[in-house]
């Protein structure tokens, strides 16, 4: 019988890095401070490695239009569709 264990010596992998999402909220009030154009900018930027897609009330009404940036949960308040590729240059592409 063997009773020796092994041990590793190597440096733990570190977890495999979740993929980036962008949520814009479409709840009414959203909708009516211009969410839908938000997140037409967002959509009509080729980025093919973030997912976007609208969501419900994300509990900010009155900033709106909300956007929220996972994994990193970054929040945008009262976005502008002309503001969009800015965000998606800095944050999305640059980190």
């Amino acid at each position: 019988m063997d009773n020796t264990s092994k041990s590793s010596n190597s440096p733990a992998t570190p977890p495999p890095e979740s993929p980036k999402c962008v949520r814009v909220c479409q709840n009414r009030t959203c909708r009516k401070q211009g969410a839908a154009k938000v997140l037409a900018a967002f959509e009509a930027q080729p980025f093919p490695e973030v997912t976007v897609s609208g969501c419900g009330c994300l509990g900010q009404c009155g900033n709106g239009p909300i956007v929220l940036i996972l994994p990193d949960r970054v929040w945008y308040s009262r976005v502008h569709p002309s503001e969009v590729p800015l965000l998606v240059e800095q944050h999305l592409r640059g980190g």
